[in-house]
């Protein structure tokens, strides 16, 4: 079945969606976006997707294409239209279309709106039960990793070497401590049960799934450390795993081919899990 998409103003069936050769996201990657997760029809942290989506705007001087009220209508209908009952929302804002010059374009060019749905269930990803296995990889990423841009051509590549490498995802190592994932933020837990987590800088993005994790790990009175941490402390954590809107809560059970723990999925990350899929329906639009 045909999906329906959302271009600048217009529902259209995927065949028919374009966007000129002129934007600027597909001439400069001068755009940014949120992914949002659906479970059961239902929008999971919304509000916090937009404020992020938000800051990104105002960080890179760029117009938003409407006001918050609208995007969540159209996320609903996209959801209602394409029958997606567990899934992701992909919304992009660039910075509109313009001749193709290094300047920004004159003030009052009209940022360009897109959006679609994709069915992928995060409940059922098969990580979650067997875990992932993880290589590291030199981080050779703009230093304004805080702004969530479409320019996720480095991520793929290192998404690539991982897959070249029999592994499932890469983690970005800057001056000896882990950054982040490709696409995801990254935590160990330590042999007391600490949960360590890089703190907030522009080294990392400021995970939505991340924030939501810290409130659920406060609700299990979890102790939490937000630091940088090295490979070597990771292959020596009890468990490790990591966050993101697609993902959730996902363990990692191998570093560079280092077992992690019993190199399982271990309890606290599927305690985490449990309490964040139950608190993230509880507030779900």
């Amino acid at each position: 079945m045909s999906r329906t998409v959302y271009v600048n103003g217009e529902y259209l069936p995927e065949e028919e969606a374009t966007v000129s050769v002129f934007d600027r996201g597909f001439l400069f990657a001068d755009a940014v976006y949120e992914v949002t997760t659906v479970l059961d029809s239902k929008l999971i942290d919304f509000p916090a997707h937009m404020a992020r989506l938000k800051r990104s705007l105002k960080e890179l001087e760029m117009g938003a294409p409407c006001d918050e009220a609208k995007l969540l209508e159209i996320h609903r209908k996209l959801v209602t239209a394409n029958e997606i009952g567990n899934g992701l929302v992909y919304l992009q804002v660039s910075r509109g279309v313009a001749d193709r010059d290094f300047h920004y374009p004159e003030p009052g060019t009209k940022p360009s709106l897109v959006l679609f749905t994709q069915s992928k269930d995060p409940i059922e990803n098969e990580l979650l039960k067997t875990g992932a296995r993880v290589i590291s990889i030199e981080d050779q990423r703009w230093g304004r990793r805080d702004i969530k841009t479409v320019q996720l051509l480095y991520p793929s590549m290192a998404k690539m070497a991982a897959q070249k490498a029999g592994a499932d995802d890469a983690w970005f190592v800057e001056d000896g401590f882990v950054n982040e994932g490709t696409s995801n933020n990254t935590w160990i837990v330590t042999k007391d049960n600490t949960l360590v987590t890089r703190n907030l800088s522009t080294s990392i993005l400021h995970g939505i799934t991340r924030a939501a994790a810290l409130r659920c790990a406060e609700l299990l009175q979890m102790k939490v450390e937000e630091r940088p941490f090295t490979i070597e402390e990771a292959k020596s954590a009890s468990e490790a795993f990591f966050t993101s809107a697609s993902a959730f809560v996902c363990p990692v059970v191998e570093i560079d081919g280092s077992s992690i723990g019993k190199g399982e999925p271990g309890p606290v990350t599927t305690k985490l899990r449990e309490i964040y899929l139950e608190e993230s329906r509880k507030a779900a639009l």
